[in-house]
């Protein structure tokens, strides 16, 4: 076995890799960047090597920086993770001839499959169905039409080197295809070094689920089941899970034996992935085949038991596979969410900054469930706008479907992060979608069930009472504590504040604390039970009526106190109180002059707390109303500008491209929203902006 490895790669994937040699007994190297230097892989592991500037291709892959280091600290073998290297048959090659074990399949391997004209083709001579499409090269965007006419549109055009959505766009006629050839081009020769590209037909109605296989040198081959990777946004998955609510036995059974046989033609070895696009009918085609560890490995681990990357060492390192078939059960369900550096509120556009708070859920593992985390992020350290967004995989297990899915509502709910903008509130969104929860989905799931874009989820009017109880036990709870700061309670004039109205969005409720917030609490410890009695406040209330209102009475097991960024509660009748049960809720919580702000299951909420008489008041105050910005092009990200299609003096149409922004190896194209005339151009090629930078001017 290996005594030192050296991994070729960043972020969650690079301490996940660091975490299974650990166990091993091996000892193991980092590479950094100027922009990794404090990262938490550089921190794990036993070594590190600085390998360059902050951009990639300056960097990390930089072969022969990564084979210098691997010289200046005698690694016997390099794991490449995901992206980067780990398809690159070169770099595998330069392995080779320095005498270090490749942790993946051989480069003749990485040649088939990583390209995914040639890997079609070889598809198709080992009889696995392809999905029709045009496998030769396309010289320029003219043919690229051509070519999607002749097909049949929708077509899917992809880069050859591509993967993880890059250099992939969907065309629905002419000029989506000319449009969308140049920019997976730019993308293609940006993320790959190569800019091939091929177009095959786009099944309309499809899953995207996924085979794991697993290769020995010796002959052997296996398949670890499926996974269901449906979820995704611009071609990224989103969330992902194993088993597939979709699949019968039969079709799992035929989609492994191909998936095993497509890697033995090859002469395959290492972990790697083979992916399908299924239909409604079951009938699945061959997409691709990925020739390294896939982002979403943890939740085959999870229903297998089996740790991916401890065998691709020993199998890197001549070791027979220690399992068949027949012994490769499915134990349970497992779901992954990729928590991204995104704002879900601004068409998810990236976010880069500093994480003043990251606090994931505790992971545990039992017989029951299982919550895990991957994640290569710190609180305090600094997200990036040089790499891929995405800052952690939370994932659940349960012994079934219903199980995992609510264990991953509770850690969602959790999970704190601040300082950025992400994806957390959209998360917890789908997985209380019906759509969903049925595993009635496709890849279009997000495009149809979210068409405008995620503006958050309204809560239910049991959830508002719930929350509105619970802000107003906080407020009395947080007053009455500052009071004491102060001095006031040694004396007469103050009066803890017993009714209060709690305003969520254009809800209003009174509510009454049946309580007395000046007592010693005991809210961080569980067996609180604050009792508050609420009502409903109509529209057109007039609050000098507020003795009107009739008064429900709810006891709270309450867990929460000033400074906590979590609060955690579980609402019984007061009659019925059994402490130690789980909570009903887990909110994040932070305060503000005036109330909360909350977010839960999908909802971002400013829930404001006032006593009758603010609540009257506030009620006269103006509504302050946000900028004017319609006749500004506004940078909705911090980004590159790659190209400015417009010049001052103009005339543009609604839709047409204004300019493109490069983030986080990503291009957008921003477009006219109405037709107009361009009075000032502020930005060019080249200038680096921050979010919400002025990049030109309309009359």
């Amino acid at each position: 076995m290996f005594k030192k490895i050296l991994i070729a790669n960043r972020g969650e994937i690079a301490c996940r890799v660091i975490k299974t040699a650990r166990k091993m007994g091996i000892q193991t190297v980092a590479i950094y960047s100027d922009a990794d230097r404090n990262a938490l892989h550089v921190k794990m592991a036993d070594e590190a090597v600085h390998i360059g500037p902050p951009p990639a291709n300056q960097s990390y892959i930089v072969i022969d920086k990564v084979m210098d280091a691997i010289k200046q600290t005698g690694a016997e073998a390099v794991h490449p993770g995901y992206g980067f290297l780990s398809e690159n048959p070169k770099f595998a090659e330069a392995l080779e001839a320095a005498g270090v074990a490749f942790i993946g399949p051989p480069k003749g391997a990485i040649e088939a499959m990583g390209d995914k004209i040639t890997s079609k083709k070889i598809a198709q001579d080992a009889n696995v169905s392809t999905v029709p499409g045009y496998m030769g090269l396309i010289e320029d965007a003219d043919e690229a039409v051509k070519i999607s006419n002749e097909i049949g549109y929708p077509v899917m055009i992809k880069a050859s080197a591509g993967g993880g959505g890059k250099g992939m766009r969907i065309a629905w006629n002419d000029d989506e295809a000319r449009e969308g050839f140049q920019s997976s081009k730019n993308e293609a020769a940006n993320s790959f070094g190569d800019d091939r590209i091929f177009i095959e037909k786009f099944v309309t109605q499809p899953r995207h689920i996924e085979i794991q296989v697993l290769c020995d040198s010796h002959g052997n081959a296996v398949y670890l089941h499926e996974r269901e990777c449906s979820i995704q946004r611009r071609n990224q998955k989103v969330i992902e899970e194993a088993p597939s609510p979709f699949l019968d036995e039969a079709t799992r059974k035929a989609m492994g034996e191909q998936s095993t046989a497509l890697a033995q033609a090859v002469g395959y070895t290492s972990a790697g992935t083979v992916e399908f696009i299924v239909d409604g009918d079951r009938n699945f085609y061959f997409l691709e085949m990925n020739t390294r560890l896939q982002v979403e490995h943890p939740v085959t681990e999870l229903i297998t038991g089996i740790d991916l990357v401890e065998q691709m060492i020993r199998v890197a390192a001549g070791e027979k596979l220690p399992f068949e078939q027949s012994d490769l059960k499915i134990n349970g369900w497992a779901m992954e969410s990729r928590l991204y550096a995104e704002d879900p509120y601004r068409n998810f556009l990236p976010s880069i900054g500093r994480l003043t708070r990251y606090r994931p859920p505790e992971e545990v593992a039992t017989d029951t469930h299982a919550v895990r985390n991957d994640t290569g992020v710190f609180e305090g350290g600094e997200i990036s706008m040089y790499y891929d967004p995405m800052i952690a995989k939370l994932c659940t297990w349960g012994p079934d479907r219903d199980t995992a899915i609510e264990e991953m509502r509770k850690a969602l709910d959790a999970f704190e992060v601040e300082g950025i903008g992400h994806n957390l509130p959209f998360l917890s969104a789908v997985y209380d979608h019906p759509k969903f929860t049925s595993g009635d989905m496709t890849t279009a799931f997000i495009e149809e069930e979210y068409p405008e874009g995620f503006a958050g989820v309204e809560p239910t009017s049991d959830v508002m009472e719930q929350l509105a109880r619970l802000c107003a036990t906080m407020e009395a709870i947080h007053r009455a504590r500052d009071a004491q700061i102060s001095g006031a309670l040694r004396t007469e004039e103050y009066k803890a504040p017993r009714l209060l109205v709690v305003q969520i969005g254009s809800a209003k409720f009174l509510v009454h604390l049946a309580f007395n917030p000046r007592q010693p609490h005991a809210a961080r410890d569980r067996g609180a039970w604050p009792a508050t009695r609420l009502a409903s406040i109509p529209d057109d209330f007039d609050m000098d009526q507020i003795g009107d209102l009739k008064l429900r009475s709810v006891a709270m097991e309450f867990c929460w106190g000033p400074g906590d960024t979590l609060v955690r509660a579980r609402f019984d009748p007061v009659d019925q109180r059994v402490v130690g049960e789980p909570y009903d809720l887990v909110a994040k919580v932070t305060r503000f002059t005036s109330g909360f702000f909350v977010r839960y299951r999908g909802a971002d909420l400013k829930v404001y707390v006032r006593t009758p008489r603010q609540a009257e008041l506030a009620a006269l105050m103006p509504e302050k109303l946000p900028p004017d910005t319609s006749k500004q092009l506004l940078c909705p990200m911090p980004g590159l500008i790659v190209k400015v299609d417009v010049a001052a003096g103009d005339e543009v149409q609604e839709g047409q491209a204004l300019c493109t922004v490069e983030a986080m190896k990503m291009e957008n194209i921003l477009r006219a929203e109405k037709k107009g005339r361009i009075k000032k151009v502020n930005a060019g090629a080249g200038d680096s902006l921050a979010v919400d930078d002025v990049i030109m001017e309309f009359e």
